[in-house]
């Protein structure tokens, strides 16, 4: 059978066609998001990017046999309604319904860190892991978890936000409306907004030569610096890992799965990001003297996760 992904997120509409036979991605292709704007527009674009995909695979919409969305916020799978995701700003977006309209295909909606962490259960990193959970560091910070194989959705589908536990008390604002949550300082959008302080505050620093302003800031800056010896670079850099491992030890404190994965475009930084953030959860996480540990790991599927994920719902939920 043939299954269409979408993950969608708040930088880029990512769709894909899943073989169940093969276990691989025929196609996959992408879209801007290009927020902020209607609900309606980003449905029409999502159901565009699922035929562009059938069609990169030489398929029309009469060879699948199903769609599935990875959105971000609150998904409730009963009503196939987002019923809050800030950063798109979607309240109450009747998605399953609408994408079932435009497409003609039985669609199935999931949280997007949730559907992340099924692709790695189903074809990456935790692969044969009964409980894992998988964080995304992109625009926000989404959280999956599975239990004995099955996703955590919570009473009311609003669980595993885990990017807005708050680490630091009256800090930084949310897109949320909290205050100091994780999510505002260990996304890749927060760390492009302390390199960018940084710059300001050190003129001088190397971390001019990689960005020559402040809008060509990405979240390879400060580690491109850090490498070439600046020390402001480092600075960020030390710092930005040391707000991902407040939160990583925080659901290791309270999960204590078997696989731990982290995925989003920093994690291309390999043992750079690992290295330390390991040495912070072995220093202190609760279970330092058991047996057996929590496994730290790089998502192995990239962003083919969320698409991978969001095209096996129907095998899940059906």
């Amino acid at each position: 059978m043939k299954r269409i992904g979408i993950d969608l997120g708040g930088t880029n509409i990512a769709a894909g066609v899943w073989d169940d036979d093969s276990g691989r991605l025929l196609s996959k292709m992408s879209r801007k998001t290009r927020l902020p704007r209607p609900a309606e527009e980003i449905m029409q674009d999502m159901a565009a990017a699922a035929q562009e995909a059938l069609a990169a695979a030489g398929l029309t919409a009469a060879d699948a046999a199903s769609l599935g969305v990875g959105c971000p916020g609150t998904c409730n799978l009963d009503t196939g309604v987002v019923e809050y995701a800030n950063n798109l700003q979607f309240k109450q977006v009747p998605l399953r319904q609408r994408l079932q309209e435009l497409t003609g295909l039985p669609v199935f909606l999931e949280n997007d860190a949730n559907a992340a962490a099924l692709g790695e259960a189903v074809a990456g990193a935790a692969r044969g892991a009964e409980n894992c959970v998988c964080i995304t560091l992109g625009t926000g910070v989404g959280g999956g978890i599975l239990i004995g194989g099955k996703i955590y959705n919570g009473y009311n589908f609003a669980g595993a936000e885990l990017g807005h536990i708050v680490i630091v008390v009256d800090g930084e604002a949310c897109t949320c409306g909290r205050r100091g949550c994780w999510e505002a300082y260990a996304s890749a959008t927060a760390l492009i907004r302390q390199t960018r302080a940084a710059m300001q505050q050190h003129p001088d620093s190397l971390l001019w030569q990689w960005a020559p302003t402040l809008d060509a800031v990405n979240g390879r800056t400060a580690f491109d610096a850090m490498r070439a010896g600046d020390a402001v670079g480092k600075q960020v850099v030390d710092r930005y890992i040391y707000y991902i491992a407040c939160g990583l030890i925080n659901v290791v404190n309270i999960f204590q799965p078997e696989v731990l994965c982290i995925g989003g475009g920093i994690c291309h930084e390999g043992e750079t990001l690992l290295a330390p953030l390991r040495r912070y959860i072995e220093q202190e996480r609760y279970s330092k003297y058991s047996a057996r540990q929590t496994r730290l790991t790089v998502a192995s599927l990239g962003n083919d996760a969320g698409i991978i994920g969001a095209a096996v719902l129907a095998l899940h939920q059906g």
